[in-house]
């Protein structure tokens, strides 16, 4: 099992494991507006180098599928760190591309894809512009409406994090055509375990996350396809679709996130995980892997959109 970017939160929490410290060469002074975020000397390298990979391999004129799938796989290796929005003071944009958790590994690549498909590499011409117009992209995902507002503003729950990408095309969610079933446990974990989060402390906060909670059970049913069943659709799934792993655990939804990939035609896993500590692609097939976690039930499948990644953002 792997914990969210949430720490201590959602599946780090039923880990009772609190995540360290950032380090202190990571905490930097808050930024100017929590729009931006703050880029350290190797994130502008490691996203600008990526950025021209992507250039040179000609990924624009890839299906964006296969696109997102090769960029994630230049992550393989990059350390993995829990907790790595939980950073001291307002909540603000950050950016971190030296480690990832399970989410900011997806949204990262998501971000990526679509910086290098709409502005590509000449835009690396003006870095600042290129900071704000990747920081533009990472909102859109993490955020709700695209606006840092808040500790409760930010998707904490990915059943929101994938209706959001939906409603602003920018996924499909294809887990119904694959066979899934509707789930209609409530969603709650984070309001029922307050201690486990300290924003949370803050009555405000506790507010409004409970109202997302509320919104979301109030909302259609989330479809989850039995883990039992994923081999039989294997080859309907397509690489680069985001892959989430649904939870067993009472009023949590989704406990892992990654990338579907094949390797040597056997659909496997492309994420960020806590055992192993760096990016990777599963050693198991995706199907396998899963059926040996008992905390994980089955998974959701959103596919990439092409309109949302070749088209101006403003």
């Amino acid at each position: 099992m792997v914990s969210f970017r949430w720490a201590l939160p959602l599946a780090t929490a039923i880990l009772v494991t609190v995540a360290a410290p950032r380090r202190a060469a990571t905490q930097q002074t808050a930024p100017e507006s929590v729009q931006h975020g703050i880029w350290a000397a190797d994130d502008w390298r490691i996203f600008s180098e990526k950025v021209r990979w992507a250039a040179a391999e000609r990924l624009d004129t890839l299906p964006v599928n296969l696109a997102i799938a090769h960029i994630a796989r230049t992550f393989v290796g990059t350390p993995y760190q829990p907790g790595t929005l939980e950073q001291p003071g307002p909540e603000h944009l950050v950016i971190d591309l030296r480690e990832l958790d399970c989410v900011t590994f997806v949204e990262n690549v998501l971000a990526l894809a679509a910086f290098v498909r709409r502005d590509g590499a000449s835009a690396l011409a003006d870095s600042v512009a290129a900071m704000r117009r990747y920081e533009d992209y990472l909102r859109q995902l993490r955020y709700r409406g695209g606006t840092v507002d808040g500790y409760a503003s930010r998707l904490h729950y990915f059943t929101e994090w994938l209706r959001q990408g939906e409603s602003a095309g920018r996924l499909r969610l294809v887990t119904g055509e694959l066979g899934g079933s509707e789930v209609t446990e409530p969603i709650d974990f984070m309001t029922t375990h307050v201690a486990a989060y300290p924003a949370l402390q803050d009555t405000a906060a506790l507010h409004r996350v409970r109202d997302a909670e509320i919104r979301l059970n109030s909302g259609p049913p989330r479809v989850v396809l039995p883990k039992d069943r994923i081999a039989l659709v294997a080859d309907e799934i397509h690489d680069g679709d985001v892959i989430a792993a649904a939870s067993t655990v009472a009023g949590l939804d989704v406990v892992h996130t990654g990338f579907a990939v094949r390797e040597h035609g056997a659909l496997h896993l492309l994420h960020a995980p806590l055992k192993g500590s760096t990016v990777e692609i599963s050693a198991l097939p995706l199907a396998e892997r899963i059926l040996g976690i008992s905390t994980q039930s089955g998974i959701m499948v959103a596919r990439p959109q092409p309109e949302w990644f070749q088209t101006a953002s403003r």
